[in-house]
């Protein structure tokens, strides 16, 4: 069977890919994968081990510009571009992204079978206009499909998390005493997670360094703060000297398990990646959506868990100082309602979604 993988853009995106194509390699599939030269993909999937055939694409855009109009004459350029790496193909796995416009669209042309994976409840816009020629679409959260037309075939997948992610749950006693050595955590506290994602979130990072004071009399406490490279600073120079309150601040975690191992809560933006590791790894979450994600797409996956019992939703425009220490503390003094939402975020999880996705691949290609 071959398989070309189409999508990137994003490290949130390729990430995924690479997982569900190793699943298809463990089935003796050929995958390749077609994506932009200037993503993320470039770089990770060849080290991965894939072919990678790279070709222009250009984001599809809401607002009336330039670039939105040049677009599609990208696309359509990429689409001549794609078709002689697909139309050998079994079938086409389109992951999101602008990336994965073209080789879906030349997989058409060419008759080739096609399968989306749609990570967010709301669809992006490549989705969107790409699902009504799929074969079927594998989605992420189940509002996705109040989405997308109900004569489509959709299958609530989930999405692929990083195998060391998987091995939170049962490694996390061991897992909890590297990070505790590597990050200069201890042990019988209360950990709080706090990440805007790989790049941070500034508005995060400002209100948790400006809600320091508020917590610093807890002794039971201690904050993991995942700044993002650019914002360390902000959260590292709020921090006092001689207070109860431990704090440790990291602009960038590569071993990422580390920090969910050890997390007994998070607070966090609500990126469909993210939401997926931290309840594969059973973390209960405060969460953040990113308020200018397009069609407001995380406060629509935030709150798909907060219906589940196992996130609360706090939005950016209401986040204050006081608010998020008022939260982190009433969580951090009720073990109840933490042990709850873990297990809801635990029964939520589709921890195989890596399997889901290359079986409905499979099961397409073999038509």
């Amino acid at each position: 069977m071959k398989v070309v993988i189409a999508g990137g853009g994003t490290a949130g995106h390729v990430s995924p890919s690479v997982a569900v194509a190793d699943r298809l390699r463990e089935a003796d599939a050929e995958v390749a994968f077609i994506g932009s030269p200037e993503g993320p993909e470039a770089t990770i999937v060849p080290a991965a081990g894939y072919p990678f055939h790279p070709v222009a694409a250009s984001p599809l855009r809401r607002e009336l510009s330039l670039r939105s109009a040049a677009a599609p004459l990208v696309a359509l350029r990429s689409v001549w571009s794609s078709r002689p790496l697909v139309r050998d193909a079994d079938v086409v796995l389109g992951m999101g992204g602008y990336a994965s416009v073209p080789a879906v669209l030349a997989a058409r042309s060419a008759s080739v079978p096609i399968v989306l994976h749609e990570q967010n409840a709301i669809p992006g816009l490549a989705n969107a206009a790409l699902a009504r020629i799929a074969d079927a679409v594998a989605l992420s959260f189940e509002e996705t499909r109040r989405r997308l037309p109900a004569r489509l075939r959709l299958e609530v997948t989930g999405t692929p998390v990083r195998e060391q992610v998987l091995r939170v749950p049962e490694r996390r006693e061991a897992f909890s005493t590297d990070a505790r050595s590597t990050l200069a955590l201890r042990a019988g506290r209360i950990t709080v997670l706090v990440t805007g994602g790989s790049l941070g979130a500034r508005h995060l990072d400002e209100t948790i360094a400006s809600a320091i004071p508020l917590l610093a009399h807890r002794a039971d406490l201690q904050l993991l703060v995942l700044t993002g490279r650019a914002h360390q600073e902000i959260v590292a120079d709020a921090v006092p000297e001689g207070v109860d309150l431990v704090i440790s601040t990291v602009p960038y975690l590569e071993r990422i398990e580390l920090a969910l191992a050890i997390a007994d809560l998070a607070v966090s933006r609500a990126g469909a990646a993210t939401i997926h590791e931290l309840t594969v790894c059973g973390v209960p979450a405060i969460l953040v959506p990113y308020p200018h994600a397009t069609a407001g797409h995380q406060e629509a996956n935030a709150r798909e868990l907060e219906r589940s019992g196992a996130a609360e939703v706090y939005l950016d425009a209401e986040l204050t100082p006081e608010g998020l220490a008022r939260r982190i503390l009433a969580l951090a003094d009720d073990a109840e309602r933490r042990r709850s939402m873990s297990e809801r975020a635990a029964a939520w999880a589709k921890p195989d979604a890596d399997r889901r996705v290359a079986a409905l691949v499979e099961e397409v290609a073999s038509r």
